[in-house]
């Protein structure tokens, strides 16, 4: 079975031809990084404009470098949502346009379900496992039972882990996206200011970063002579503070003895090096798949595509994206 899959929730335009058999065919992946640093931010109409400047291109590179017949695939997988509404529509027409074009199936894939299962890219978990999707818009923990099976534990009041740390680089004058230049700033620096740890004591297992990310700005506007790498090794560490201990804490209230560590958070080096420690104190494993994994790209959209598909779910030509259904319901609208 083999499917080329879709991804542009956000500002990366990606594509991927996967075999289930055989594994990777190729795939292919375009940041935008660039088009958006000077705004510090992702812009949501240059996003899909360079979407549809972009999709095309890359398609023919991709099947320039693999010698792949696109009249092979199966079907064609494609991110529904969430995401950005005008990226997800540049995409979801270029599904449907290949789609209609070589008679193929639409299978439409959550994104945070896709980045769940970049995991199994690499290998494969064993149910149940704990799920903590960690990214620039994400901040969530599900416990996953099965694949479809998801039940929503907690995840952010307001900004995502993601947010903060972009929204925190601006603050100090670092480059975009902002928690790549975070964490290797911070290896320089100290964690000597003490920043709040927001929700950290709370029952639930909820998170927020909004206060946390003010705390800094008000920290720069005080002090002078400020060391950033300082600051930021200050900010990570609280970061990471808050997302261990809440997995941690729904690891013991679960039982569950597996936890999934994905999106493009779980890239950073020192929340990796503190999940470590802190499994192996509590006794649970911990799954984190490579870097190049963790960001937003196309071979995670075409494996759970691939479970989709094995599980008769289609979409019809006339689908539109949503920016926001939960994982949990997509569950039970295309199961």
């Amino acid at each position: 079975m083999i499917t080329l899959a879709v991804e542009t929730s956000c500002d990366e335009t990606a594509l991927a031809i996967y075999d289930s058999e055989k594994g990777p065919v190729g795939d292919i992946l375009l940041s935008q990084a660039k088009v958006h640093s000077p705004f510090g931010g992702v812009v949501p109409e240059l996003s899909a404009r360079e979407h549809t400047r972009n999709l095309l291109p890359l398609l023919d590179r991709l099947l320039k470098n693999t010698g792949f017949d696109l009249r092979n695939i199966d079907f064609v997988a494609f991110t529904l949502t969430p995401g950005l509404i005008m990226s997800l529509t540049v995409g979801v027409a270029f599904a449907k346009a290949v789609a209609y074009l070589y008679r193929k199936p639409l299978v439409p894939v959550h994104h945070l379900e896709g980045h769940i299962y970049s995991v199994f890219l690499e290998r494969p978990v064993d149910y149940p496992f704990l799920a903590l999707v960690v990214s620039g818009g994400h901040t969530d923990l599900f416990l996953v039972e099965g694949f479809g099976r998801y039940t929503f534990l907690g995840g952010t009041l307001d900004d995502a882990a993601g947010e903060s740390y972009d929204k925190v680089a601006r603050i100090l004058g670092l480059g975009y996206p902002g928690g790549p230049e975070i964490d290797r700033i911070s290896r320089r620096g100290r964690p000597v200011y003490t920043f709040p740890r927001p929700l950290i004591d709370d029952p639930s297992l909820n998170f927020s970063f909004s206060g946390l990310k003010t705390a800094v700005l008000n920290l720069v506007r005080k002090e002078k002579n400020l060391k950033i790498e300082d600051v930021a090794s200050s900010f990570q560490e609280a970061v990471v503070d808050v997302l261990v201990e809440k997995t941690v804490r729904a690891v013991r209230e679960t039982g569950v003895g597996r936890v999934v560590v994905v999106g493009g958070v779980s890239a950073n080096s020192r929340l990796r090096e503190v999940l470590k420690d802190r499994s192996a104190e509590e006794n649970f494993e911990v799954f984190i798949p490579h870097p190049r994994l963790s960001t937003d790209n196309a071979l995670m959209i075409a494996y759970a595509g691939i479970e989709r598909f094995k599980r008769g779910v289609t979409a019809p030509l006339d689908v539109n994206p949503e920016p926001n259904v939960p994982l949990q319901e997509f569950g039970k609208v295309w199961s």
